[in-house]
């Protein structure tokens, strides 16, 4: 098995911070949106942050491989 490229681990790093960040800040404009706070706003911001990050890393992921430029 081939180790990935260098620069392609870097990407990936890269792409996994910026899908965190985007799912981050939505999950608390919800959460600000809602007027949920404490403990319950956190756990719905947690739950809201990891679902649109890992559809943003998906959904990237599925159209890199559409345009054929990662395999």
């Amino acid at each position: 098995m081939s180790t990935p490229a260098r620069g392609s681990v870097f990407l990936s790093v890269i792409a996994i911070l910026v899908c965190g960040v985007a799912g981050g800040y939505l999950a608390w404009v919800a959460v600000s949106n809602f007027g949920i706070g404490g403990p319950t706003g956190a756990l719905v911001a947690a739950v809201i942050g990891m679902v649109v990050a890992t559809a943003l890393w998906a959904g990237g992921s599925a159209l890199l491989r559409a345009f054929g430029w990662i395999r």
